[in-house]
């Protein structure tokens, strides 16, 4: 139970200046990731619909499509296609379903959602737009894909590219 001393001593620490659990966050909410290859991706939080993690035997591989499809999935009564996320970008290193579960990424816009399965995801953070670079060291095929990227300080400086939600959804590349 609390006394009126603990709400007292509650309200002097956040007075004293103890204030940076309280600070508003800057930029906007992203989730990060990474494909197979290892490259960090991020993703706006706003395109996201859901993040989940599945079986992969969930994942109903569909004969003739594009080979960039890992199947269909039943996302909460919803089919949805599932994409190996770094060959969709033309990354060599295709990425490893013989494990336990699979991170998927589900991005929607109007009624087109799309799984997208990346090797890890690392969590969320707020990043700023206005900090954001052209990227550089792209091969033709992910390109079109990538709004620009962010040198991440830490102790050794990381490159962290911006997904376009849109164009990943409206991309011919699918084949389906």
């Amino acid at each position: 139970m609390f006394s009126s001393s603990d709400l007292m001593a509650e309200s002097i620490s956040l007075e004293s200046g103890n204030m940076d659990a309280l600070k508003t966050p800057e930029g906007d909410l992203h989730i990060l990731f990474t494909i197979a290859s290892g490259d960090a991706l991020a993703l706006s939080a706003v395109g996201v619909r859901e993040v989940v993690a599945v079986s992969p035997d969930r994942i109903t591989p569909v004969p003739n499509t594009s080979p960039l499809l890992l199947g269909i999935l039943n996302l909460r009564g919803q089919v949805i296609w599932v994409a190996d996320t770094g060959q969709f970008l033309g990354d060599e290193t295709p990425l490893n379903t013989d494990r336990p579960e699979l991170s998927i990424i589900a991005i929607e816009e109007d009624e087109l959602m799309v799984g997208l399965a990346v090797h890890q995801i690392k969590g969320m953070e707020w990043l700023n737009s206005d900090q954001i670079k052209p990227a550089t060291n792209l091969s033709d095929k992910m390109a079109p894909f990538i709004r620009g990227e962010w040198l991440l300080d830490g102790e050794q400086p990381q490159v962290l590219k911006l997904l376009d939600p849109l164009a990943i959804l409206r991309s011919a590349r699918w084949g389906i």
